[in-house]
């Protein structure tokens, strides 16, 4: 295998359909490899950052099923993102129906060991959200991480916008759903993992508002993907068979690890093959033609 090749890890977003990123990870565990870089969109920054700041694929696994085992144990974590008082309700942006709070919502579901600045993670991270007012994709590297990963969650429909360093956030997959373009200049070769799905159906029934809002926000957000898949595609690119699974269906992380257990296996022969081929090293051959100077 060529050891030194660098490898650059794109995890992207769709909710709970992201637990098959899983996977993956447990799979570069498996290899003894370690991505170069990571970049993340919404449920993909929350487990890569994850990832790059320690635990293994099997830990996270272990983590999120116990997690998300029973609806009391949901429910008990949710209650925890209440404000504790009137004046952080208020800070919060008072009565705003059907809309949580990201950051409450992460410090409630993630690990205590969890890092809280991206200098603090072993693997560098790139986290995208959205710059609302500036209507631009807002690329994170630096600072406090839990703000960064909570605005790149913050799918409108769920969860209220998020202030950090001055900005209004919300949703990294707006602008950036599979954010493998931004690992170019950063890695040799780049893995992409595309959870995004979108709406099934026969047709027989009309969506509900809910999903028919989801839905409609996957299939731009699959063009955006596919736009980018044909000016410069990763070079290697998975696509778990999640698409029937709801963005909120988190109670169902068991079925959706059993349901796309094979990516394992894939990924593992898929990124082994990668890692096989002749590598060319740039900074290798500057370096040789400096000294014959």
């Amino acid at each position: 295998m060529t050891a030194d090749l660098r490898i650059g890890l794109a995890l992207g977003g769709g909710g709970a359909r992201g637990i098959a990123h899983i996977h993956v990870l447990s799979a570069l565990d498996d290899l003894g490899v370690r991505p170069a870089h990571i970049a993340g969109s919404s449920i993909g920054a929350i487990i890569g950052a994850a990832y790059a700041g320690g635990m293994s694929g099997r830990d996270i696994e272990a983590f999120a099923l116990q997690t998300f085992a029973t609806p009391r144990a949901l429910a008990g974590r949710l209650w925890a993102t209440r404000p504790p008082n009137f004046k952080e309700f208020w800070a919060d942006g008072g009565f705003r129906l059907g809309q949580l709070n990201a950051k409450r919502v992460l410090a409630a579901f993630l690990p205590p060991v969890f890092a809280r600045r991206f200098e603090e993670l072993t693997i560098p991270l790139t986290v995208v959200a959205t710059d609302f007012y500036a209507r631009r994709e807002l690329v994170i590297r630096t600072g406090d991480l839990m703000s960064a990963l909570a605005a790149s969650a913050a799918l409108p429909a769920v969860f209220r916008p998020v202030r950090r360093e001055g900005l209004v956030l919300l949703d990294g997959g707006i602008y950036s759903p599979l954010p493998f373009d931004l690992l170019r200049d950063m890695a040799d070769a780049i893995v992409a993992v595309d959870v995004n799905g979108g709406p099934e159906g026969d047709g027989s029934s009309l969506p509900a508002p809910f999903q028919a809002m989801v839905g409609a926000s996957q299939l731009m957000q699959q063009a955006l993907i596919e736009t980018k898949l044909m000016i410069d595609p990763p070079d290697i690119l998975f696509r778990p068979p999640v698409a029937r699974f709801g963005v909120l269906d988190f109670m169902r992380t068991r079925t959706i690890l059993a349901e796309t257990v094979s990516l394992r296996e894939e990924a593992k022969h898929a990124i082994g093959r990668l890692l096989e081929r002749p590598h060319f090293d740039v900074e290798a051959a500057i370096a040789a033609l400096q000294a014959h100077r």
